[in-house]
Formats: structure tokens, sequence, C-alpha cells
């Protein structure tokens, strides 16, 4: 015979120690964040950019290390740029990309 499941006492429970708890608009505004980050070439493109000695890369060199079309790589890396991860300049008919150095403290108090 097996003994009867124990029951928390309900009365212990109180109410979550939370420092802050966000309000709707930025847990809106942190989850489009996360969102845009939760791709895999996204993150593959980030990676080639951080990797990169400079930080910073073309779209010409990315297409090719990601095996996407790309259009495809634009469309990324625009969700990324329309997020705030990263910064887009224009050299010549090239578009450069960079790592928003504002963002990396940013998406680590998330996790906190």
């Amino acid at each position: 015979m097996t003994p009867p499941a124990q029951v928390a006492d309900v009365s212990e429970c109180g109410p979550p120690q939370v420092r802050t708890v966000l309000d709707r608009a930025e847990a809106e505004r942190r989850a489009a964040l996360m969102k845009a980050l939760a791709d895999p070439v996204r993150l593959q493109l980030l990676s080639i950019i951080t990797g990169s000695p400079r930080r910073e890369s073309c779209v010409c060199d990315m297409t090719e290390a990601v095996e996407v079309s790309q259009p495809t790589v634009s469309h990324h890396l625009k969700t990324l740029v329309d997020a705030g991860i990263l910064r887009r300049e224009r050299r010549g008919t090239w578009a450069w990309f960079r790592l928003d150095p504002d963002i990396l403290p940013e998406v680590q108090s998330f996790l906190e």
C-alpha cells in the first residue's frame, strides 16, 4: 500500500518575492526583442558580426556563411535593426552591420 501524497500547506504560501513587476508595455517591448533574437539564422548572423575582428560585417560576407539567399539575409538583418540589436551603415553600395553597444547590457538585465 502506497502512503498518501503529502499536500503542501497553502497557509505558508505568500506573494512572490519580486523586485519589480514589469508593466505590459515594457514586457511587450522585451518580448519583441527576445523574439528578434529567437531565430537560428539571426543568431548565426550575430555570431558572424561579433566574431569578426572589427565586430562588424558586410551583408555581402554573410550570405554564403549562413547558406540562405541574400534577400533572406537582408530580411533577417532588417529584423535585427528594427529591434535595436544592430546598427546599419551604408558604405558605397554595401550595407555594414554592427551590434548596438547598448543592447548587451539590456538583454543581460532581462535574465537577472
